[in-house]
């Protein structure tokens, strides 16, 4: 009977709740991007925190949506219970209840939508032009004499720009150009008032301003002739639309944007604190210029009064004299110098040739030759003693080791004749051969009888 092996390791990943709730989270944050989502609110919640909790839905679906504080103080209408609204979200999960939820980023009334659309497609559209390019945006003056405003000349935002100017910078001239900011044709009119003030060229720059709004409310200044008349200017213009949160197609192709009437105010004029503290010490350093070329121009003065008295001719006939003086006393003392080395170098010539007089000359050598005479006698005579003492050694050791000294001992030299060989052994030799026999003295020859 075969055996069934059990094993106890589980191949399946089990995921906790809160795991699974987590990763189904990331995937819908991470899978969805920021979305348009149309609807009615239902079951409006306003806690005491500031933020708005609320269901948006339609005829077949509702979901959670959840609107936080920072974004629900740039609301610019009241969200009440069934009105329809247009929301921009990103997609979230809310892990304690396991629901999917839209966290709002944005939110306005649904009639805006398609309005926003439109608008939309047209920045774009005037985007891909290049009218919004930063590199066709001028630079604004440092400090501007005359600036144009483009304003409602009864609206807030000409007196929050006439205040700032006042304050921070006086001196400069306000030109108001009137224009309507809103409603039928404000647009067309801006766009003239504008040409009207480029071609008057009385402004060193243009303020357009007005304050905040629905989006029907600056629709104005979002219209595609004037965001190309104000980028078609050669003046510098700042615009200034709406609040911070409000951007038009003005303030876009304007060269500057400022987020209110106020900051364009204080975006094109100098601090005037700042710029009398700045002229200030540009005097004082002029000043301290000026009295320190005054001091070099004096210094120069007497510095040239000095060598005029200098250059006088008097003076000159004077140093000219003085100077004669000096070379006249210069000339004989170098005349006595001259002559005083002259008579030296006279002197040491003399002594020189008395030294190599002939007959100096010629006592010296024979004293030299009468010391040299005895000298040379000695050295002969040890010369020849040494000489003799060698010769003598020399003989000693030549009759130690001559032949002639063994003859005379008794030995003999023997030659067989006639070729005179040397004879060594007794076998060199035969009955009758001729020899001949050297002594100590004399030579003897003899003829061989027997061997």
């Amino acid at each position: 009977m075969s055996q069934q092996v059990l094993s106890f390791a589980d191949p399946r990943d089990i995921y906790s709740v809160s795991r699974l709730t987590t990763e189904v989270r990331y995937a819908l944050e991470r899978g969805f991007p920021l979305l348009w989502v149309q609807g009615e609110i239902g079951n409006l919640s306003m806690p005491a925190s500031g933020h708005i909790y609320f269901t948006l839905k339609d005829s077949v679906a509702q979901v959670r949506c959840a609107l936080f504080r920072g974004v629900r103080s740039r609301l610019r209408f009241k969200p009440e219970e069934g009105a329809q609204v247009l929301t921009r979200a990103r997609i979230s999960f809310y892990e304690p209840r396991g629901e999917f939820q839209l966290i709002v980023e944005q939110m306005e009334p649904a009639g805006e939508g398609a309005l926003r659309q439109a608008l939309e497609a047209l920045k774009q559209r005037l985007a891909a032009e290049g009218l919004f390019d930063q590199a066709r945006k001028k630079p604004l003056p440092p400090v501007p004499a005359t600036i144009g405003v483009l304003s409602s000349p009864s609206g807030a935002a000409i007196h929050d720009v006439l205040t700032v100017l006042k304050r921070r910078f006086p001196a400069a001239r306000v030109i108001l150009y009137p224009i309507p900011v809103q409603g039928a044709g404000a647009a067309q009119e801006i766009v003239e008032m504008l040409r009207l003030a480029e071609r008057r060229r009385e402004c060193d720059l243009f303020i357009l301003t007005r304050g905040g709004g629905s989006l029907e409310d600056l629709m104005a200044f979002n219209d595609e002739g004037l965001a190309r008349a104000i980028a078609a200017l050669e003046t510098p213009l700042v615009s200034a639309v709406g609040h911070e949160i409000d951007f038009t197609l003005a303030d876009l192709a304007a060269d500057r944007r400022a987020p209110t009437p106020s900051a364009a105010a204080e975006l094109v004029s100098p601090d005037g604190d700042a710029l009398q503290r700045q002229i200030d010490a540009l005097r004082h350093r002029l000043q301290s210029r000026f009295r320190h070329q005054l001091h070099l121009l004096g210094n120069r003065l007497a510095g040239g009064l000095k060598r005029l008295e200098l250059s006088h001719p008097r003076r000159r006939i004077q140093q000219q004299q003085q100077r004669l003086d000096e070379l006249g006393l210069r000339i004989g003392r170098a005349m006595r110098v001259r002559l005083e080395r002259q008579s030296a170098r006279l002197q040491g010539l003399k002594n020189r040739l008395d030294a190599r007089h002939p007959g100096i000359r010629l006592k010296e050598l024979e004293s030299r030759l009468t010391k040299l005479g005895p000298r040379l006698h000695r050295a002969v005579a040890q010369l020849l003693a040494s000489k003799r003492q060698a010769l003598a050694a020399a003989a000693r050791q030549l009759q130690t080791v001559s032949p002639l000294a063994t003859l005379d001992r008794g030995y003999a030299i023997a030659w067989k004749l006639p070729q005179r060989e040397l004879l060594r052994d007794a076998t060199q030799v035969e009955t009758g051969d001729r020899i001949e026999v050297r002594l100590g003295k004399g030579m003897v020859r003899a003829e061989v009888v027997a061997e």
